[in-house]
């Protein structure tokens, strides 16, 4: 028996429930994706140290994830529970930064709000992850994190067409005045923070928690672990006891969040020279660039919300593994083409590969990985697998700009065909990873 008491299998709309949260956290994540660069260069930056000011989110994610991952598996509450907490007040400061992030008049003040935005977008989601493997038996993993993926597609098909939608259907104003962010993203963020905040409500209210299986022996290991010597301890050395599948996906992850984070920081700057010859950030020609690029991303992520549950119906007649090659490689060679289009329509095209690689990012490499993690230390798991999320994300803030500057003359297109040729490399890895054997969703023991 592990930590937790008997899992009961869920029923569908139990699912839609404990995973609907995800709606609003992506709802943000999206929203900062897709325009963060761009408040940045309307704000003055440089396109060349885009990927310094992008070093927040990767940080944060570093200190955060496995300290929120270690204290929510030392949480129990009779009614709030263990993961919910967290939820509740991530989503309350991150729904803050949502609202401040627009109202920024001076670059320093965007890359503070940068800062809340994506520690607090962290505290709320990391416990999430936990979440399935908290609620979930093995045969209903695979299921509860497509779930998540399809809330992660639809939360960001939203965010991302909003400034489009605002624009074109509204007649909001999408030209910045006086160097102030454009109406069309303002508005945008305001909505972001009001679907951040209920979506996760949403969560909280309606979903409940399996309280440890031993409640008083879960008391007693709780004071002791809370200690701070012990904490520290247990996290830091946590790291050598990683199990084998853990670390083989680590090397998969470190290349598909180098492509990842390219392509968030580079899309609007090599979409607005690549093909709308547009490089000045005050242009209107740059901002409906920017515009284009929500569409992008909005088509990348209807893409993956669909293809969630699909995936793993593949997954069951070949192996979770080889599904996430397939999709990494395809992805990556999608990511690779951008370099050589140049009519915006065709833009969409190469974004539906990207969206199945997407959708297999967020639903395979934690299927996997939840069959190979002791129940009672998920949460922290979860969040040390972060590492190999945000490490190549610094590794990028640090060196892309230098690359792009020295070795692509500026033209940030060819640093997305290098984060394109990176996810390729991650797919093939893949191949070495070792799979459990557990159940995939839809099938039973």
């Amino acid at each position: 028996m592990d930590n937790f008491s008997f899992k009961p299998r869920l029923t569908f709309w139990q699912l839609w429930n404990m995973s609907f949260g995800f709606f609003g956290i992506q709802f943000g994540f999206a929203l900062q994706n897709a325009n963060v660069s761009r408040i940045f260069s309307t704000l003055g930056a440089d396109p060349d140290d885009l990927a310094l000011f992008w070093l927040a989110p990767p940080v944060t994610g570093l200190l955060v994830q496995p300290l929120i991952g270690y204290l929510s598996d030392n949480t129990w509450h009779a009614k709030w529970g263990r993961r919910r907490p967290f939820f509740f007040l991530g989503a309350l400061f991150a729904a803050l930064a949502l609202f401040l992030m627009p109202n920024a008049t001076a670059l320093w003040m965007a890359v503070v709000v940068l800062w809340l935005m994506d520690a607090s977008i962290n505290v709320s989601m990391e416990p999430f992850r936990a979440f399935v493997g908290d609620k979930l038996n093995a045969d209903q993993q695979t299921a509860g994190f497509a779930m998540q993926t399809f809330f992660i597609g639809c939360g960001a098909v939203i965010a991302s067409m909003l400034p489009t939608i605002f624009a074109e259907g509204f007649g909001v104003s999408n030209v910045p005045v006086n160097g102030a962010i454009p109406d069309t993203v303002r508005y945008s963020f305001y909505i972001g923070g009001l679907a951040f905040f209920c979506a996760v409500l949403w969560t909280v209210v309606t979903t409940s928690e399996l309280p440890p299986a031993d409640l008083k022996k879960f008391k007693a290991e709780r004071q002791s672990n809370m200690n701070i010597g012990t904490a520290l301890a247990e996290i830091l050395g946590g790291f050598g006891k990683m199990p084998k599948t853990m670390i083989q996906l680590a090397v998969v992850q470190f290349f598909t969040w180098i492509a990842l984070f390219a392509m968030w920081i580079y899309t609007t700057s090599a979409i607005a020279d690549n093909v709308f010859s547009a490089t000045d950030a005050q242009s209107a020609g740059f901002q409906e660039a920017g515009n284009w690029v929500g569409t992008m991303f909005a088509v990348y992520n209807g893409a993956s919300a669909l293809a969630a549950f699909i995936l793993p119906v593949f997954a069951r007649s070949t192996s979770r593994k080889f599904v996430h090659m397939v999709c990494l490689v395809i992805g990556g060679l999608c990511l690779m083409s951008l370099f050589l289009i140049k009519q915006k329509v065709l833009l969409l095209l190469p974004m539906l590969g990207v969206g199945l690689a997407w959708a297999s990012i967020l639903t395979m490499p934690y299927s996997i990985l939840a069959g190979a993690l002791p129940a009672k230390r998920m949460g922290y798991y979860m969040g040390v697998f972060n590492f190999f999320i945000v490490i190549p994300q610094i590794l990028s803030g640090l060196v892309l700009g230098y690359i792009t500057r020295h070795y692509f003359d500026g033209h940030t297109v060819s640093t997305l065909a290098l984060g394109g040729a990176s996810m390729v490399l991650a797919g093939l890895l893949t191949l070495l990873v070792k799979e459990d054997a557990s159940p995939v969703a839809g099938t039973s023991k």
